[in-house]
């Protein structure tokens, strides 16, 4: 059995090897000639699964994407040919709420103000924004949510959709909006350029636009243009139009710009790497012999222990650089696109990106049980241990 995995999935040798020859390629360079003899095909976001890709595709019986999102993959050009189908829903979910967290903090301190305080609307609860909700209700953070679709399921289904809204309603009531919505063209609920010109222009000033779902469901030209004239918001940005060759203007102009990496922990890409692995061992009929925690390294830092005296966020902060500063990989973006260009500096980030783990593997020690110092790291995603 001959395995193509996309090169930057890790972990592909410690799951495929023992169920045939794994050969890795990059991603962008997995093309329809690569395919042929190829009986399995593992890959990230940046690989277009389609009919062009799928043409010389003889012996493929198996497509997985170690990615929460589908858009990347013409699902009825599988289902066409009998080529059975997985995805990796969750696996990074965990890992772009701490990024969500980490740099909407490192903005309140460049500008000096608090998340506590701050209303959130979260666009898309689905895998991610779902957590995203939770963890900030958790944290004692006002939050309202749009997601028309599950709305509608929900509606149906009786039950209670406190804390739901329009998305006209959630860009007049909220201070943050954060965007996790798939990709969708077609249908009665479309994203693309779902943050359009028009709802660019009722963001009110001071707000903070994050999106870390996908970058078309945001009118970049828009926003860009909203941010060089009036200059009245915020924009943080992982996910981009025309990725890797995305917009430097617009890069220039957001106050934290990273290179599509939100979900780049170490647990979330070997979760998904696993997930797919299962998912393949099921296809063939054979046992997961390969847990999770197999391929888990024991984390850099493990516990964390804080002094007496802090203010919460300022406790809150420390803790979340501690695992991951984001400003690392806004530095990181400016510094290789300036230096190899826009579409190369922003994959050779992706493809180097350094080692990261999430908020759940650190522990913090408190001196003392302050409850809402507790409440908010708990929440935040970290295991707290009070004296």
């Amino acid at each position: 059995m001959r395995i193509l995995v996309d090169a930057d999935v890790p972990a592909a040798e410690a799951c495929f090897g023992a169920l045939g020859e794994v050969v890795r390629l990059p991603g962008r360079q997995i093309d329809a000639a690569a395919l042929r003899d190829v009986d399995a095909l593992v890959v990230r976001s940046i690989t277009r699964v389609n009919e062009s890709l799928l043409a010389q595709a003889n012996r493929l019986r198996f497509v997985g994407t170690c990615t929460i999102g589908t858009d990347h993959i013409e699902l009825n050009a599988l289902e066409e040919r009998g080529i059975a189908f997985a995805s990796a829903p969750g696996c990074n979910g965990d890992a772009v709420v701490d990024y969500v967290l980490g740099s909407l903090s490192a903005l309140a301190e460049r500008q000096d103000w608090r998340l506590v305080g701050r209303r959130v609307g979260v666009v898309g609860a689905g895998n991610v924004g779902a957590r995203l909700l939770g963890r900030l209700t958790a944290m004692g953070i006002d939050c309202l949510a749009c997601d028309p679709p599950r709305v509608e399921e929900e509606s149906a289904e009786g039950q209670d959709l406190t804390g739901f809204v329009d998305l006209k309603t959630l860009i007049e009531d909220c201070d943050v909006l954060c965007l996790h919505t798939p990709l969708v063209h077609e249908g009665p609920h479309p994203t693309y350029h779902l943050l359009g010109a028009e709802a660019i222009a009722e963001l009110s000033p001071g707000t903070v636009l994050l999106n870390a779902g996908r970058g078309d469901c945001v009118d970049g030209a828009a926003l860009r243009q909203r941010l060089a004239g009036q200059g009245d918001i915020s924009a943080i940005l992982d996910v981009w139009e025309h990725e890797p060759a995305i917009d430097g203007a617009l890069r220039d102009l957001a106050e934290i710009a990273t290179p599509h990496i939100a979900g780049h922990s170490l647990d979330g890409k070997r979760r998904g790497t696993h997930m797919i692995y299962r998912a393949l061992c099921k296809q063939l009929g054979l046992p997961v012999r390969v847990s999770l925690d197999d391929l888990l390294p024991v984390p850099p830092l493990i516990r964390l222990a804080l002094g007496s005296g802090l203010v919460a966020e300022e406790a809150l902060r420390l803790c979340l650089r501690a695992v991951h500063d984001v400003r690392r990989d806004h530095d990181s973006l400016l510094r290789e696109s300036r230096r190899q260009g826009m579409a190369k500096g922003f994959d050779a980030c992706r493809a180097t990106y350094p080692l990261r783990r999430e908020f759940a593997t650190l522990e913090v020690a408190l001196p003392e049980a302050d409850e809402r110092l507790v409440a908010m790291l708990r929440g935040a995603g970290f295991r707290v241990a009070a004296s």
